[in-house]
């Protein structure tokens, strides 16, 4: 995984939003066309999502893309 920072900063962003609908994973799923094992691997940052999957999971969050994808991602630690 290249951004491993940027998949956890979007695991908790589509967690957030998921919530703050007040909707299930297994919702977000049937809505979005995926398999809830896939929310799952999203938001525990398991996976990276593809645009086709972004753009399902906007849909179905009744979202534009660009809020989808509205999200910070922590600077790495320096080494």
């Amino acid at each position: 995984m290249k951004n491993p920072n940027g998949i956890k900063a979007f695991a908790t962003h589509l967690r957030s939003l998921r919530d703050s609908k007040k909707i299930s994973q297994q919702k977000l799923a049937d809505d979005a066309d995926v398999a809830k094992k896939t929310i799952q691997r999203i938001e525990n940052a398991k996976t990276a999502v593809t645009i086709d999957i972004l753009i399902s999971l906007s849909r179905a969050l009744k979202i534009s893309l660009s809020e989808l994808a509205d999200f910070h991602i922590p600077k790495e630690k320096e080494k």
